[in-house]
């Protein structure tokens, strides 16, 4: 957790660089007034964070994939939303708010509205933006079968159409400090497993052995990190796989409804080889700070231990799911009566209540490592890696 305190550390310093350049730079759009730099320990809303680019998949979306007509990914009928401010079925892949959404929270920031809400002629350029997408993955071929989402890489040419807003409403030395001081939060892989490597009518699965598959993603994200870079973005938190063997729509895949260690095997496999490249990345690009969250070890937590949490069922999801088509909610069913005691939403998201444990333990690692020997002054690293997974009892898919 060191590393990602560094991170989140100095984009909290360089957010106020950031707005004082604005305010040189413009005036009339930079508001320097109100502006303070958060406490450690504040999780209130009265202070302005770091500017945050969110890029990601469905664990992400906010509602991008609303704009799309033709999509298969969408969230934005009941029951979805039902525990969000006003019940609303935003977009977003849970009943509630997102991981992203209580992080937000936490850095006293709105959460970034999705990216296709936005008109690139006002204001909204100047803040932060979320650009996940259902369905997405680091490969492009990735979700294909969703029909319309935005991709990894579609993602970033999004981000690069904000920034050249950006430099047209404030100027490019301006644009620029702005973007390097931003967080740049990514959540991916997910998919490239799930609805991909795994899926028997996927070409990946057959294509690549695994060890092959893992080169293809590392190789695939290194070019999409650093076409970041390029664009200007320093500060990046990558969000490492959670145990997939254990979620809801592989368990059912055992034959003993238990997790699938080999699944969870490709995760640590993954996870660790992310930290090897986010390593070389802060070691060989000047400036670069970036840093891998263990969503394995937190999500495993909950999983392995719920009752410690408030919650009672780990392995299956509140709402009734489609087994056919994607996992998700059937509209026409009711879901579970307490939504709060469990993990899992629908077959692949967690919980607005596991969401905001996850938030908050990955919050208060972060800031125990700020405050105790993860200060801003620690060399670039990734924090704690995911350990191995436990055998399990059910090895087979």
């Amino acid at each position: 957790m060191a590393a990602l305190a560094v991170v989140f550390a100095i984009a909290i310093l360089a957010h106020c660089s950031a707005v004082v350049a604005a305010a040189a730079a413009d005036p009339a759009t930079a508001d320097t007034r109100n502006f303070t730099i958060p406490s450690p320990r504040s999780t209130t809303t009265t202070n302005k964070g770091p500017v945050t680019y969110v890029f990601g998949d469905s664990m992400s979306d906010v509602g991008n994939n609303n704009y799309f007509p033709m999509s298969l990914a969408k969230s934005n009928y009941p029951w979805y939303g039902i525990d969000y401010p006003g019940r609303e079925a935003t977009g977003r892949f849970t009943n509630g708010k997102t991981i992203g959404d209580y992080m937000a929270d936490k850095f006293g920031v709105p959460s970034p509205p999705p990216f296709l809400s936005l008109s690139l002629a006002g204001k909204d350029v100047l803040g932060g933006v979320n650009f996940a997408s259902g369905g997405a993955g680091i490969l492009n071929e990735t979700g294909v079968y969703f029909v319309q989402y935005l991709s990894f890489d579609e993602q970033i040419t999004c981000f690069e159409t904000v920034k050249k807003a950006m430099i047209a409403k404030i100027g490019k030395e301006a644009a620029e400090a702005a973007v390097n001081a931003a967080l740049f939060q990514i959540g991916l892989g997910s998919n490239d497993y799930i609805n991909n490597f795994l899926q028997p009518f996927m070409a990946d699965g057959t294509t690549y052995t695994h060890d092959q598959f893992i080169r293809l993603l590392i190789t695939t994200l290194d070019r999409q990190l650093k076409r970041l870079y390029g664009l200007g973005a320093r500060k990046v938190v990558f969000n490492g796989l959670a145990p997939l063997g254990c979620i809801p729509s592989q368990r059912v895949r055992s034959t003993d409804g238990k997790c699938l260690g080999k699944v969870n095997a490709y995760a640590v496999q993954f996870n660790a080889a992310a930290k090897k490249l986010l390593d070389g990345m802060n070691a060989k690009l000047p400036g670069a700070q970036m840093a891998l969250a263990d969503c394995y070890s937190v999500v495993m937590e909950l999983i392995e231990h719920p009752d410690k949490h408030g919650f009672t069922t780990a392995h299956t999801s509140c709402c009734n799911v489609d087994t056919e088509v994607g996992g998700l909610c059937l509209p026409n069913t009711r879901p579970c009566r307490d939504r709060s005691a469990f993990v899992f939403w629908d077959a692949y998201h967690t919980s607005d209540a596991a969401n905001k444990v996850i938030a908050d333990r990955l919050w208060a690692g972060m800031m125990a490592s700020a405050g105790h020997g993860g200060g801003a002054s620690a060399p670039p690293s990734v924090g704690a890696s995911s350990p191995a997974p436990a055998p399990f009892p059910s090895e087979d898919y």
